[in-house]
C-alpha cells in the first residue's frame, strides 16, 4: 500500500508540504496532494527527514540472546528512526568469517524492520593478533563493508597497518575502538577528581589519543580510510582536527551518552553509568558538541549495549560496560545539540543519516528529501516530550541510563522503502520483507 504524509516540513524548513511513497521511492511532493489506496499520515507539525544510520549497534546475536535479538534490536532501531544498523563483531562465536556475518545479514532480512549489516572482526576471535577473513566476508552473502574489533583494539601497529591496507585493496572500512590497553588495565571510570575520590580506578584520556593519532598516521601511509569509534575526549577533537587538515582519511563518532552525561554520574555507583569508553568530564562533553556541530566529528552513532540485569546489578568493576541507545538517541540529540542551537534539522540529518550513510558506503540512505528518491525516512515532533521508562523500549535489556528523563523530540513513524516499520511508538507486526541486494 502506498503512504501519502500530509503537512509536513522537509528538514523542518520552509511551508508543509505532503509526501507521497509508493515502490519504495518518493513519488511526489507538494501541497494538497490525493492518491487511491493509501494510508494517510497526519504529519501537522512535524519534521521529515531521511532514516537514521547507525555505525555502531550491539545486536548481540548470536550468542547472547537473553539480552538482545536480531528482532528486538531492529524493533528498537525501528522505533527510534533508524533505516539502517550495523551490527558489531563482539557475538558468540565472534563474526570473524562468513558463517557468522551471513547469518546475521539473513536474519536482519528475515525481520525487515531495518537494514541490518553485520560488521566483520579484524582479527581471528577479536585477539589482535591475526588477520580475520576479511576478503570472504566482503565476498560472501552479507557483502561486509565494514570491520571492527570493537570491545577490544587492534593495539598492535603492525596487525593495525597489515588490516588498513587489506581494506584498502578491498574498499571496505576499519572502525577502531581506541584505547591502549596497557593503559587501562583495571580501569572502570575516567581518570579524573571523580574516580580519584570514589575510589574508583582510572581510564586517561591518554590511553585513547594515543591510538587516534597512531591510527591517522598508520592510514596516512596506507592511504586508506580509518573510523573512529566512540570519541570521548577533548584530545581526540583536536588530533581529529590537525590529520583532517593534513588530508587523511579520518572520520569519527560519538556516541549520544557522550553529548549528555558526564562522569559527575559516578556519584551513585550505579553500574547503569559504566561505559567503554568511560564517561568523561564536563569539558570533554562540551568539546564534544562543539566538534559535531563543526564537522571535525563526523556523525552519531549509538553504541547501544545491551546487558543482562545480572551483568549490571553488581559492584562497578565487575559490572559490564555499556548503555541502550537506539530508542533514545534522537532525543538526545534534540536537547544537546538542537535545544542548544549547535544544529538545526537539516544538521540532525546530515550527523545521524547522510554522513553515516556515506562512510560506510550506502547508496540508499542518507538520500535528500526528493522525487525519486529511496523512501527511508523518519518523522519526528520537534514538540514532544517523553519521559523514559526501561519497560517500555523494545530492548530485552534495561540498562538505560536515562531512566525517568524527560527528554525532548520524538520519533512518530519510521519508513522502510516506503513501508510503515514503526508508528506511534509501535512496532508493525509482520513487517518483515526482503531487501533487495546483498552487494556491498
Amino acid at each position: 500500500m502506498n503512504v501519502l504524509i500530509k503537512n509536513v516540513r522537509l528538514y523542518g524548513e520552509g511551508d508543509p508540504v505532503d509526501v507521497l511513497l509508493g515502490e519504495g521511492e518518493i513519488r511526489a511532493i507538494g501541497p494538497d496532494l490525493t492518491a487511491d489506496d493509501v494510508e494517510t499520515v497526519d504529519a501537522t507539525g512535524q519534521v521529515l527527514l531521511p532514516g537514521f544510520v547507525d555505525l555502531h549497534t550491539h545486536l548481540r546475536e548470536p550468542g547472547r540472546e537473553d539480552t538482545e535479538t536480531i528482532e528486538s534490536g531492529s524493533a528498537a532501531a525501528a522505533l527510534g528512526g533508524y533505516t539502517a544498523v550495523f551490527a558489531m563483531a563482539n557475538t558468540s562465536p565472534v563474526a570473524d568469517n562468513p558463517v557468522v556475518t551471513d547469518h546475521v545479514w539473513r536474519r536482519g532480512r528475515e525481520v525487515g524492520l531495518v537494514d541490518v549489516y553485520p560488521v566483520g572482526a579484524v582479527t581471528v576471535g577479536l585477539h589482535g593478533k591475526q588477520l580475520a577473513e576479511m576478503g570472504t566476508m566482503a565476498a560472501g552473502e552479507a557483502g561486509v563493508r565494514m570491520f571492527s574489533d570493537d570491545g577490544q583494539c587492534v593495539h598492535d601497529p603492525l596487525i593495525m597497518r597489515r588490516a588498513l591496507e587489506y581494506a584498502n585493496s578491498l574498499g571496505v572500512l576499519i572502525a577502531q575502538h581506541a584505547e591502549e590497553p596497557r593503559l587501562t588495565a583495571g580501569a572502570v571510570a575516567h581518570e579524573g577528581p571523580t574516580a580519584s575520590r570514589l575510589g574508583l580506578a582510572g581510564w586517561p584520556r591518554a590511553a585513547e589519543e594515543s591510538i587516534v593519532a597512531r591510527d591517522a598516521l598508520l592510514a596516512r601511509d596506507a592511504g586508506a580510510r580509518v573510523h573512529i569509534c566512540h570519541a570521548s575526549t577533548a584530545g581526540t577533537v583536536e588530533i581529529l582536527k590537525w590529520a583532517k587538515a593534513q588530508g587523511i582519511s579520518i572520520t569519527a563518532e560519538v556516541t549520544p551518552h557522550h553529548l549528555l552525561l558526564d562522569d559527575s554520574r559516578l556519584e551513585t555507583y550505579d553500574a547503569v553509568n559504566k561505559v567503554n569508553p568511560p564517561l568523561r568530564e564536563a569539558a570533554d562533553v562540551a568539546a564534544l558538541r562543539q566538534a559535531l556541530a563543526d564537522g571535525v566529528v563526523d556523525c552519531v552513532a549509538t553504541d547501544h549495549a545491551p546487558h543482562a540485569e545480572q551483568d549490571k546489578c553488581c559492584e562497578f568493576a565487575a559490572a559490564r560496560p555499556g548503555m541502550l541507545g537506539l530508542e533514545t538517541a534522537l532525543s538526545v540529540v534534540a536537547d544537546t545539540m538542537v535545544r542548544t542551537g549547535l544544529l538545526d534539522w537539516r544538521g540532525v540529518a546530515r550527523v545521524m543519516s547522510e554522513n553515516p550513510a556515506r562512510i560506510a558506503g550506502l547508496d540508499d540512505q542518507g538520500r535528500p528529501l526528493a522525487v525519486g528518491e529511496p523512501a527511508n525516512l523518519v518523522l519526528v515532533d520537534p514538540e514532544a516530550e517523553w519521559t523514559v521508562r526501561s519497560a517500555d523500549l523494545a530492548s530485552i535489556s534495561n540498562n538505560t541510563p536515562y531512566e525517568a528523563m524527560t527528554l525532548p523530540g520524538r520519533v512518530t513513524a519510521t519508513f522502510l522503502r516506503g513501508r510503515l516499520t514503526a508508528r506511534d511508538g509501535a512496532v508493525r507486526a509482520g513487517a518483515g520483507a526482503s531487501r533487495t541486494g546483498g552487494e556491498s
